[in-house]
């Protein structure tokens, strides 16, 4: 069995009149998510507990295998990038 795990994190958004009052995702053409939500299968899982609905941040640390209890630094971007001096 072949697995192809998609998480589409952050894609719900607002309506907006100039898209005849349609979300920028109802708005495009997604033939192939179409595609992929007619031939996939779809279910829940709990990222990581049954009794915690976690933030969004949390749950891409528990998917990526990081215990979020262990790893996640609040709600501020976990991976910063490294500045480098202006020399």
């Amino acid at each position: 069995m072949k697995l192809i795990y998609l998480t589409l994190d952050g894609l719900s958004d607002s309506t907006y009149k100039e898209l005849d009052d349609k979300s920028p995702l109802e708005y495009a053409e997604t033939p192939n998510m179409d595609f992929l939500a007619s031939e996939g299968q779809i279910g829940w899982m709990h990222t990581i507990r049954k009794d915690i609905a976690p933030e969004s941040d949390q749950a891409m640390l528990s998917l990526m295998g990081y215990d979020p209890f262990l790893h996640y630094t609040g709600s501020r971007s976990v991976w910063r990038p490294r500045l480098r001096s202006a020399d």
